[in-house]
């Protein structure tokens, strides 16, 4: 064996221990929830004049949506111009009533524009939708997953402005299940505290300073190791009242690119507490397997297809009559 290859093998070992242990190292500082400022301060993010305030013009609105009416719930699901499927998807199943045991319920979608970019089709796909079936709220922002903040302003302002008289506000996205009767009933039996604001809770949740760009924030944005509680975007349900004395706020606050992260630190400058549940599964945060006993407890399942939601649809409604 020629001198030279026995010297190169104890090298490769010695490059390959180096870079592991660099790859580890980096992770760790990236990662680490002990990095960041100790004391939370939310007032960081907060200016005294509304230097925040959103002035993007809206496309499409729904004026005449809660004209003459006092809707119970108002339903604002994210969703991107592409997501026809989707879309169609919840207006024949969970969005298909507009009212539950006696109370008025409006489902509507909020869009940016497509970030393509001069996709024709998909504008008049979408302006087809809005005249067909009139629950299109658009502005003109690119619809891309850091914008995703932009969008729930949006929705804020549109309650604010168009539907100020709603009792409840929901927020959720377009590949979630809601059981909305069982919704309705959930609310219902809520008291009248114009400070409800509810979900899947997150409390003390670290600020990820990892390598996956979607769940990670720089030091810049969020200078912070913790975050304010707040509640998974899957599906947080608030009073009107509060949703408008949010979105009065939300010019004064910098956002941050996780919108539930950036409602969370509104309700903390508000001094308003999250209410926690009594069974904290109804809003379920992983998808799990149909079972209609369980989708029948359910309020909110995260991560269904559109033809997972029509199934599981139809096979809920045809077993009404299964004792659980």
């Amino acid at each position: 064996v020629p001198a030279a290859a026995t010297c190169v093998r104890p090298l490769r070992w010695v490059f390959l221990f180096l870079l592991v242990f660099s790859t580890v190292t980096v992770w760790y500082i990236t990662s680490s929830p002990n990095t960041g400022l100790e004391k939370v301060n939310l007032m960081y993010f907060y200016e005294y004049e509304p230097v925040y305030r959103q002035n993007y013009l809206f496309t499409l609105r729904e004026l005449r949506k809660c004209r003459d009416i006092n809707p119970f719930l108002v339903i604002l699901v994210s969703s991107r111009p592409r997501d026809v499927r989707a879309r169609q998807a919840i207006r024949i199943t969970w969005g298909s009533r507009s009212s539950w045991w006696g109370q008025r319920v409006l489902t509507l979608f909020l869009l940016g524009r497509d970030p393509q970019g001069g996709d024709k089709a998909t504008e008049l796909s979408v302006e087809d939708e809005s005249i067909l079936y009139g629950d299109i709220i658009q502005q003109d922002f690119r619809d891309t997953y850091d914008n995703l903040t932009l969008k729930t302003i949006m929705g804020f302002r549109w309650v604010s402005e168009f539907c100020p008289n709603a009792t409840f506000v929901m927020k959720t996205d377009s590949d979630v299940f809601i059981n909305t009767p069982n919704l309705v009933q959930f609310l219902l039996q809520r008291n009248s505290s114009e400070d409800l604001f509810t979900g899947y809770p997150f409390v003390d949740n670290f600020a990820y300073r990892g390598l996956v760009k979607s769940r990670s924030i720089s030091y810049e944005e969020y200078p912070y190791r913790l975050y304010p509680p707040y509640c998974s975007g899957l599906g947080y349900v608030l009073h009107g009242k509060l949703a408008l004395r949010i979105y009065e706020l939300m010019s004064h606050v910098r956002p941050v690119k996780f919108e539930d992260v950036y409602v969370g630190i509104c309700l903390y400058l508000l001094k308003v507490d999250i209410s926690v549940p009594e069974d904290a599964e109804q809003f379920f945060l992983y998808k799990i397997n149909f079972d209609v006993c369980k989708y029948r407890h359910l309020i909110a399942v995260h991560g269904l297809t559109p033809s997972e939601l029509i199934e599981f649809w139809q096979d809920l409604s045809s077993n009404n009559s299964v004792t659980c």
